[in-house]
């Protein structure tokens, strides 16, 4: 996962103004990035940081972000999308009864630079995903289950 001061250095890099709004919201996606936050979550914690927010903001930034790398964007069918904001190789576990997404570290990672210099193909976004159901959820079922 980024730093604080890397994502502003990245933000500048891009030419974009660290306003206090989308400091606000960095300091959301450091602190709560590991539950990969939505928009909703994003917005109310950010709130609390920066009065002035607004939701139309948030969305607009995560888009910004986004589009310059600082984050990833996970979409899914029927649900708000979420913020990825660790950036390294991982696959993303998803438990379909409570919808947490955990990031599990591939080791050892592929090596993109010997995959494009062998096979010629460019890397430009990755994911993997992994659906079951997460330890909470597995041990709540057996409790339901006893009679």
């Amino acid at each position: 996962m980024m730093t604080k001061d890397a994502i502003i250095q990245k933000l500048k890099e891009s030419g974009l103004r660290v306003t206090p709004q989308r400091l606000a919201i960095i300091e959301v996606l450091i602190e709560k990035g590991h539950l990969h936050p939505g928009a909703g979550l994003i917005y109310k914690e950010a709130r609390k940081k920066s009065r002035s927010l607004s939701l139309s903001t948030t969305y607009a930034t995560i888009n910004e972000f986004s589009r310059h790398g600082v984050i990833k964007t996970l979409q899914f069918d029927g649900v708000e999308n979420r913020c990825e904001s660790n950036l390294d190789e991982h696959i993303n576990l998803i438990c379909e009864r409570c919808g947490k997404i955990m990031d599990y570290k591939i080791r050892p990672s592929v090596d993109q630079k010997d995959m494009t210099r062998r096979t010629g193909f460019v890397v430009t976004n990755s994911r993997l995903e992994y659906y079951g159901y997460c330890r909470d959820c597995r041990q709540d079922k057996k409790r339901r289950q006893v009679p």
